[in-house]
């Protein structure tokens, strides 16, 4: 009686910690959204999983962000709003992980949960669809462009103050939908998501991240797990990929210092060369000046603590320069 009492006060406080050994007796339980793109990407780690000789499956579901699409995400509580669900059904017992776009995460983790894994990047940059304009600049006078992101917002507001910007919600195929019906001249998108998807042929043009830098973690994915799980970071330790984790380990530190998250029109993307980190970040008003406030560094760094502390340093010179 003792035991049961405990586990469900685990259950109540943080996530349920299963009565296993740490050599995954039973299947691993991916908890996923049902959007195509969401669905590619547990695929991709069940298929990975199970070349590696675990039984995996799949648990669908759909999320307040997947039925929330009149409203611009900073509006009805942020990206969190993709995985909260996913994280009840971690708590429950009904699933063992959750794959996610990394920059979906919210920066600061609930207390029980943790990302155990962030596996090799894909291109992080913006891709600039149209049916009619070949790029940005191509564009007319007072042209509509879709985009709910405020980050996009004020960048694209930086490299043309003249266009009109529409909220642009849903998931990759309704936003192509949307464009292809003709309410907009064009649309951002991420190009890691088109992609994976295969359609490279949507793209008109991928930004340089001189022009459109990318958001916090783009490109990447995470893998979250409840607290105290030992047997699935032994499992999932093949399909971390360290560069990729540092770099964003960086920009999502930047994110974090400034209180990172839909409200906020923020920027960061880093890169890593051997052991020298190179980050980048960018705040805009987007109610005022087309002005960004930018900030970089560049230094050598050897563990996630270090790259968090150069995104630290980072945050601060943005505010210097007047980001809030």
């Amino acid at each position: 009686m003792l035991a049961f009492d405990l586990i469900e006060k685990l259950r109540k406080s943080h996530c349920l910690i299963p009565l296993m050994s740490s050599n995954l007796q039973r299947p691993i339980v991916i908890a996923t959204r049902e959007s195509r793109l969401a669905l590619w990407q547990a695929e991709h780690v069940q298929a990975i999983l199970q070349s590696r000789g675990h039984t995996v499956r799949l648990l669908g579901m759909t999320t307040l962000g997947d039925q929330i699409l009149d409203r611009s995400l900073s509006k009805v509580g942020g990206k969190g709003l993709f995985v909260k669900e996913l994280e009840v059904a971690l708590s429950e017992g009904r699933a063992d992980i959750a794959v996610h776009s990394l920059k979906d995460v919210p920066m600061d983790m609930p207390e029980g949960f943790e990302l155990a894994c962030i596996m090799e990047r894909e291109d992080p940059r913006d891709a600039w669809v149209s049916g009619q304009y070949a790029t940005l600049m191509d564009l007319p006078q007072g042209a509509v462009v879709g985009t709910s992101s405020l980050r996009r917002t004020v960048l694209l507001r930086a490299l043309r103050p003249d266009l009109k910007i529409e909220p642009l919600r849903g998931n990759l195929d309704t936003r192509l939908r949307k464009l292809d019906e003709g309410h907009y001249a064009g649309i951002i998108l991420a190009a890691a998501g088109l992609k994976r998807l295969e359609l490279s042929s949507r793209i008109r043009h991928v930004f340089d991240t001189d022009q459109m830098l990318p958001a916090a973690g783009q490109g990447a994915l995470g893998i979250e797990i409840c607290t105290g799980r030992a047997d699935l970071i032994d499992a999932l330790k093949p399909l971390a990929h360290s560069t990729s984790w540092l770099a964003v380990a960086a920009e999502r530190a930047v994110s974090r210092a400034m209180g990172g998250s839909c409200s906020m029109p923020l920027a960061a993307h880093a890169t890593l060369s051997g052991a020298t980190l190179s980050l980048r970040a960018a705040w805009g008003d987007p109610e005022g000046s087309s002005t960004l406030v930018t900030a970089q560094t560049v230094a050598d760094v050897g563990s996630l603590e270090q790259a968090e502390g150069l995104g630290t340093q980072v945050a601060a010179e943005l505010r210097r320069g007047g980001a809030h």
